[in-house]
């Protein structure tokens, strides 16, 4: 709540004509940069801006903390400072308060970097108490709620967000630079597909329908393939009703990229340069440490077969598993899955024996045939589907198909989800109609990936959870 003391504080400030909330001030310098270049600039004028994070007063001196964007430096305010309105001001400056200052670089007797304040100006009169800075802001709760307070209270954290910002742009500026175009196609879908997964409902008033909060772009996407467009992508938001947890938020993003005339051979080629390229872009290697464990981007990357691993490990040519062997399985396996049927129990074997033990990069690759209806099937082995899922520390990043581009298989795959959606699985989409039209006129051999934005950030901010590089995670609403 507003601190009476405070309030106080800004009313004073009003009465002697002093504006707490200005429209500008000229901001020359940054922390950062003062402390890197402290030789050249030792004894110069500087013009600063941030907030106060802590004050100590000796005798006629103030100690002020302040933190700006790039980090934290100290100023020093004597009560002789050189403007009537600073000299006045300084005495109602709380922590929390954002500044304005200009004064000259030099350093303490102790040796601390600092600017002598010859003006103060009040930018911004904090009402509230910051949490208390000496034991931290460690409630994750308020963390995620009240990301603003986590920022001030802990700016390390300032660091996975530009982390987070470049790596978006690292690879948007590779698929640029390869030709690719970049799209936006409608959040907001009348029918919702191109993975497996519970959508969002909502209702469009203007349509008197209800639409969908896309699950993926693909659909879409391939829509533009058929139209002559031969390499697209997009940054996208997508959104799926499912568990939240260290690795999944409802609203999550993902760049999607197809490319006409390839395959998942080619994208596995392609997957290997891009990321290898973006860990040496950031960190100048292509070895990194993630929870104290080695990361090895150096190409070529592991290659896993997803069948061929289950069988070894289980004895189960899950390939072969129809939904009536799939319940015997279930049972045997101990697998707790809400629906049982030859594609969860896939899904579940794969997740309790081979996902564990990558930490590697590793392309998991040739699905059950039944578990990509969206797919080619594997040349010589129509059991098996030409799609790849890359790992890294157990963790899924992308998904790649050799796309399906024959529009009566298509149909008939979108039939048997269908048939499971009908049976009670609430993760298999329905079939869309104007995209089995569109297929029909005709789409050229394609490769598709999805890269997962929220997991690469996290794998390489080295974090354990996906909500410390998502700016505003979903957390439960609070109850007043």
């Amino acid at each position: 709540m507003v601190d009476d003391f405070k309030l106080e504080k800004l009313k004073r400030l009003r009465d002697i004509g002093i504006n707490a909330y200005p429209y500008t001030f000229k901001q020359e310098m940054h922390a950062y940069d003062i402390r890197s270049n402290y030789e050249k600039l030792e004894g110069k004028s500087a013009s600063v801006a941030g907030r106060a994070i802590s004050i100590r007063r000796m005798g006629q001196l103030y100690f002020i903390d302040l933190l700006d964007e790039s980090g934290k430096i100290q100023i020093l305010a004597a009560s002789n400072i050189t403007e009537k309105d600073s000299m006045e001001l300084l005495d109602m400056v709380d922590s929390g308060d954002i500044l304005g200052i200009n004064g000259t670089i030099g350093k303490t007797k102790r040796g601390e970097i600092s600017i002598e304040a010859k003006t103060i100006t009040m930018l911004g009169k904090s009402l509230r108490q910051l949490p208390e800075k000496f034991h931290g802001l460690n409630d994750t709760e308020l963390r995620y709620r009240k990301r603003y307070l986590d920022l001030i209270a802990n700016p390390e954290v300032r660091g996975f967000f530009k982390t987070r910002a470049r790596i978006l742009s690292f690879l948007r500026n590779y698929l640029d630079s390869n030709g690719y175009v970049e799209f936006e196609t409608p959040i907001l879908q009348p029918t919702y597909g191109g993975a497996n997964a519970e959508p969002f409902i909502t209702h469009y008033k203007a349509l008197g329908s209800d639409f969908y909060l896309r699950i993926s772009d693909e659909l879409y996407l391939k829509r533009l393939i058929i139209g002559g467009f031969e390499k697209v992508y997009e940054v996208s938001k997508d959104f799926r009703n499912e568990d939240i947890d260290s690795t999944h938020n409802p609203e999550f993003t993902q760049i999607e990229l197809y490319e006409a005339y390839k395959d998942y051979n080619d994208f596995m080629a392609m997957t290997e340069d891009m990321l290898s390229k973006l860990v040496t872009k950031l960190f100048g290697t292509t070895k990194i440490k993630y929870q104290g464990k080695e990361i090895d981007f150096t190409p070529p990357f592991k290659r896993v077969y997803w069948v061929d691993e289950i069988k070894k490990k289980t004895g189960i040519d899950v390939a072969e598993l129809s939904d009536a062997q799939a319940k015997e399985v279930a049972k045997k396996e101990n697998l707790e899955i809400g629906i049982i049927n030859a594609y969860h129990v896939a899904d579940a074997l794969f997740d309790k024996y081979i996902k564990p033990e990558l930490f590697n990069p590793a392309f998991v690759l040739d699905f059950p045939a039944y578990m990509c209806p969206l797919t080619k099937d594997k040349r010589g082995n129509p059991k098996l589907s030409e799609r790849f899922e890359l790992y890294l520390a157990g963790k899924e990043e992308t998904n790649c198909y050799s796309e399906l581009t024959d529009p009566l298989e298509q149909r008939k795959k979108f039939e048997e989800q269908d048939a499971e959606r009908k049976k009670g699985d609430a993760e298999a989409p329905p079939s869309d109609e104007d995209f089995l039209e569109a297929i029909e006129y005709g789409m050229p051999p394609t490769a598709g990936i999805g890269v997962s934005i929220d997991r690469l950030a996290m794998i390489l901010t080295d974090t354990a959870s996906i909500k410390e590089v998502l700016p505003f995670p979903a957390v439960k609403p609070k109850l007043e």
